[in-house]
């Protein structure tokens, strides 16, 4: 078998290739290309490892201990990382990367502190065995999860990153002062994240094809030099001290934990798949420009790699991982989705988690340099949720789905000592924002739900009236119908836009018709793939016939004649536009009744 065919992955299909993307998801770059997109990718991911350098403090492990989490946990988001790029069954076929996961860090070092290393294969374990459960079942869930719910959590994370970015760029920390206490920021730290900043923003907007593929590492660079010019490059001891081989210490696995810690770590790795569904849709909406709905087998996908690393990860002795959104940033900057860097990324993962100097070299980037490309993140990221929020028609319900969510997400992110009411087990959901936005997101969604019917009707004969008790004329009438439907449905804008215009157009040709046909009722039916619109009328069905060039002889017959032929073309010119403006027609009879119904993908 030859490497071309061992490198032939699962096919992800696509409508239409966004014409920005310089490598689109299925296709391979050359190979110097390829390496410097998978280098970026890697290097922003292992600036990360500080998370696990954090949780080895709390937990007051030893310098050998410590390297060995290390190892394993990079080894844990490698495996992840393969498994998102190669896709079919157990990946999203997207180039999604993975980072320690922030969210279990602080109770993971709790529990690692009494019971040791052996304890991440049980937590790894509830992890992974909750989130396989999840993605088993997510595909039968398309309804309870519409691009608005991801559309939020993506939001709500950018707006998450906030804060770190601007502490870390402009090192915003307490000081204390004989006059008490006062905050402070940094010159320094703020020239160097401005200058990195401007260069990965100059080469995305203004650089060349190739410039763009290495935005984010000129920007990297820029601020590396700049701080090492400035004299504020450390970390110079650790570095000298660290081996240059290492294997992780697989500790002896323990799978007891307490039962409360248990439910915590379950209804964390539940409600990490909301992020898991955001970063999936973002990949799948920038690698597609005819976008309209989650493809729930690829978000399964990759709520599946994620769940089989965690547990992987965990009985090697590391921490479960998480999507990386400073990656999915940076796929916008090199305007680059191939999975095949995610693959080469998945492999220098690997190769770094057994060369412990490489992994502490790139844990010592400069906070305000990874506070640039943090900021760079949360910008991408909430305008990206609110394009997912906007692509739906909303009405009051979808209003105050997505306003309350982001109210109680943001309150969490602005108030965190709030989290310190809830129950001992819950705590640690409570303490994210995302999480928080994403259980409130879902659950005014299921309410809001109850009581709606997917098919609605109403009587245009005789015509309906406005607030004011004036009768609406037929034209507004349809129209109303259509819009209130598909915003009370939550049905693409575009779609809803497009029935209404293909509806009132249907109403004007039977009018126009003639042979005492008038327009009685409306239907409407909606699910995630059909969006159906029915105008029933009296007298005989419509002919949808083609419209027929008028031949020049008729300029000499009689203005009846002429009449006649030009009343048949007009109405073949309707059907033709009735034929572009929607996606399938059809005709006939009814009860009695005859009915023109008119059907759009969705």
């Amino acid at each position: 078998m030859s490497l071309r065919t061992l490198l032939r992955l699962p096919p992800v299909q696509i409508n239409r290739r966004p014409p920005d993307l310089m490598y689109a998801v299925n296709e391979r770059p050359p190979v110097g290309t390829l390496l410097g997109l998978a280098a970026q990718h890697t290097a922003t991911a292992l600036a990360f490892v500080a998370y696990v350098l954090a949780t080895a403090h709390i937990a007051n492990l030893t310098q050998e201990a410590t390297q060995s989490l290390v190892t394993a946990t990079v080894l844990g988001m490698a495996i992840a990382t393969i498994l998102q790029a190669y896709g079919g069954k157990l990946g999203a076929g997207a180039l999604i990367i993975h980072l320690p996961d922030p969210i279990v860090m602080i109770a993971a070092a709790s529990v690692i502190a009494v019971q040791g290393g052996g304890v991440l294969a049980a937590i790894g374990l509830a992890n992974g065995v909750a989130g396989l459960l999840v993605g088993q079942a997510i595909p039968r869930l398309r309804a309870f999860f519409p691009p608005t719910i991801a559309g939020v959590v993506v939001c709500v994370t950018g707006i998450s990153l906030i804060e770190p970015a601007f502490r870390h760029a402009t090192g915003f920390a307490p000081a204390k002062a004989i006059s008490g206490s006062r905050l402070m920021i940094d010159g320094q730290d703020i020239l160097i994240s401005c200058t990195t900043l401007a260069v990965i923003v100059a080469l995305s907007v203004w650089g060349s094809r190739r410039t763009k593929l290495f935005a984010l590492l000129a920007g990297l660079i820029a601020g590396i030099i700049l701080t090492g010019v400035l004299g504020r490059l450390s970390g110079g001891e650790l570095l000298e001290n660290a081996p240059y081989f290492g294997l992780p210490s697989v500790p002896v696995p323990e799978v007891h934990l307490d039962p409360a810690v248990l439910v915590a770590v379950v209804l964390l790795a539940v409600m990490v798949q909301l992020d898991t569904l955001g970063t999936v849709v973002l990949m799948s909406k920038m690698d597609d420009a005819d976008w309209r709905r989650p493809d729930m087998r690829r978000v399964s996908g990759g709520i599946r790699a994620g769940s089989l690393s965690n547990i992987l990860a965990g009985f090697m002795g590391g921490l479960p991982s998480a999507t990386s959104s400073a990656n999915i940033a940076l796929c916008h900057i090199s305007r680059s989705t191939t999975r095949y860097a995610g693959l080469v990324a998945g492999g220098l993962l690997a190769l770094v988690a057994f060369l412990p100097k490489s992994t502490v070299a790139l844990t010592l980037i400069p906070t305000p340099v990874v506070g640039a490309v943090e900021t760079y993140a949360a910008a991408y990221l909430m305008v990206s949720g609110i394009e997912l929020i906007a692509s739906r028609a909303m009405d009051a319900r979808g209003t105050f789905m997505v306003g309350l969510s982001l109210v109680a997400g943001v309150g969490t992110i602005l108030l965190p000592d709030v989290a310190e009411q809830a129950p001992a087990s819950l705590r640690i959901l409570a303490e994210s924002g995302v999480v928080v936005a994403g259980v409130v997101a879902t659950l005014l969604n299921l309410l809001f739900r109850l009581g709606v019917s997917q098919r609605a009707e109403k009587k245009l004969s005789p015509l309906p009236e406005d607030a004011g008790g004036t009768p609406l004329d037929l034209g507004t009438a349809i129209v109303d119908f259509v819009e209130a439907s598909g915003a009370r449905w939550g049905a693409r804008r575009d779609a809803v836009q497009r029935a209404a215009e293909a509806a009132l157009e249907a109403a004007e040709a039977i009018m126009a018709a003639g042979g005492n046909r008038t327009v009685t009722a409306i239907r409407g039916s909606f699910d995630e793939y059909n969006f159906d619109v029915e105008l029933t009328y009296t007298g005989e069905p419509l002919q949808l016939g083609a419209a027929a060039p008028v031949s020049p002889s008729l300029l000499d017959t009689s203005d009846e004649e002429f009449q006649a032929e030009l009343d048949r073309t007009l109405r073949g010119v309707s059907t033709v536009l009735l034929r572009r403006l929607a996606d399938r027609l059809t005709t006939g009879r009814r009860d009695g009744r005859a009915f023109l119904r008119l059907h759009f993908d969705h």
